[in-house]
């Protein structure tokens, strides 16, 4: 039996209705920005494998780190128990985070990161004696998958069969150019009508929304009303963190600091599963009590996992290279004179970059579904040209590897190009 084969005896994908979908491709090699399947067909990972993995597949740097924690201390339990690996990446990254960021707690992915951050949020108020139980949030976000981050999501086919077993989430426009004072209106009126504990937000790309942008400066009047209401504020940086939008940060660009911060994705360079939260003193101060009731009961099993700290660490420390920094520049030139290039074509709606992010919107002859019919003709044409993307309805976007060279790029760029003449 092929792998593709054996695959559909045994596995359930993620997002995937295995009726209807396609057969999976079955990759047996990466390297750089290339993927190879079990038919050594070469394709070119444009969205970083879902922005995890910044600095290419089978990265020699970060495998001898976690080759070399793996011979020292693969695992120890983190409950009564710490490491000098644990320790590291927090102090990393209290260097390089907002400078209110000075606590750091630990999970396993993304969606469980922003778990942590709205528990954190809720019991906060409860450990004050203050009932507060609404969460804002925008529309079109998408948090996570476990209960509270999906509750927080508002791409609804994601979770309209959980409906009526939500925590409390009230939706805000998100301040696109023009639409700015709409959304600071709406902050403010569900402030004065609900409860609000905090306000989760995606800085300043919604990702799975369609990599929608918006300015830094709204975000911060956001922040500064929910400050100037006691609403605590997290950013969701699980897909912007770690150089995505050209610093090292999304909220880099922001004047004003959140309370949480959710790191995972890129955190350990595409290597192993890992996310952090990372709190303001306050917050943290809010559970220390000698009521052990007031702790925050959360864990997971392989919390601060030494080869996952090992694997951040280097994941870091490439980040700050100059190499990889000309890298993130590089391709932003490159995005921009792409998007000059196709922004005015007549089968463009718009075209926006951030960073090493780019995304295109293609009209459409009928209102565009997430996983409607554009979507799987361009997706099926990018993979029979051995590009990986993605598209979100009718916007294709890249977030590529930052090593990523020119010659590949251009390929992608030529690839999506062909795709709009084609639709």
């Amino acid at each position: 039996m092929t792998l593709t084969e054996k695959d559909s005896q045994y596995l359930w994908h993620p997002y995937t209705q295995h009726k209807t979908s396609q057969t999976p491709i079955a990759i047996s090699r990466g390297e750089g920005a290339l993927l190879w399947d079990e038919n050594n067909k070469e394709y070119i990972d444009a969205i970083a494998s879902w922005w995890v993995n910044p600095f290419g597949h089978s990265n020699k740097f970060i495998a001898d780190a976690i080759y070399k924690q793996l011979t020292t201390l693969e695992h120890v339990l983190f409950g009564g128990f710490t490491h000098e690996p644990a320790i590291k990446v927090a102090e990393k990254l209290i260097e390089i985070l907002p400078k209110n960021q000075q606590k750091i707690f630990f999970s396993d992915n993304g969606s469980t990161a922003v778990e942590v951050a709205i528990k954190v949020a809720l019991q906060y108020f409860f450990n004050k004696n203050e009932k507060r139980t609404t969460i804002i949030a925008f529309e079109n976000a998408f948090h996570g998958d476990t209960f509270a981050a999906m509750a927080a999501s508002g791409i609804s086919f994601y979770t309209q069969a959980f409906q009526g077993m939500f925590i409390d989430v009230v939706r805000i426009p998100v301040p696109v150019k023009g639409q700015e004072e709409v959304s600071f209106e709406a902050l403010k009126n569900v402030i004065q009508t609900h409860n609000c504990a905090g306000f989760i937000f995606e800085p300043l790309v919604q990702g799975a929304a369609g990599m929608v942008m918006y300015e830094p400066e709204a975000l911060a009047k956001l922040i500064q009303i929910c400050k100037e209401n006691q609403v605590l504020t997290i950013a969701d940086e699980v897909m912007t963190g770690f150089g995505k939008t050209g610093k090292t940060f999304a909220m880099d660009y922001v004047s004003e600091d959140p309370d949480m911060i959710c790191l995972s994705k890129a955190l350990t360079g595409g290597t192993i599963p890992m996310a952090i939260t990372t709190f303001t003193q306050d917050v943290f101060d809010a559970f220390y009590d000698d009521d052990i009731n007031k702790a925050l009961f959360h864990g997971h099993t392989f919390t601060a996992n030494p080869t996952g700290c090992a694997a951040a660490l280097a994941s870091i420390d490439l980040l700050q290279t100059d190499e990889m920094q000309i890298n993130i520049e590089r391709i932003n030139k490159s995005h921009l004179a792409f998007q000059k290039k196709i922004e005015n074509h007549a089968k463009v709606i718009t075209a926006r970059t951030l960073g090493v992010i780019f995304a295109v919107e293609i009209k459409s002859d009928s209102e565009e579904s997430y996983y409607g019919s554009m979507r799987t003709k361009l997706y099926n044409f990018f993979i029979d040209k051995g590009v990986i993307l993605r598209p979100v309805g009718n916007i294709v976007y890249i977030l590529p590897p930052y090593i990523m060279n020119d010659q590949q790029l251009q390929k992608v760029y030529n690839t999506i190009e062909e795709a709009i003449e084609m639709v």
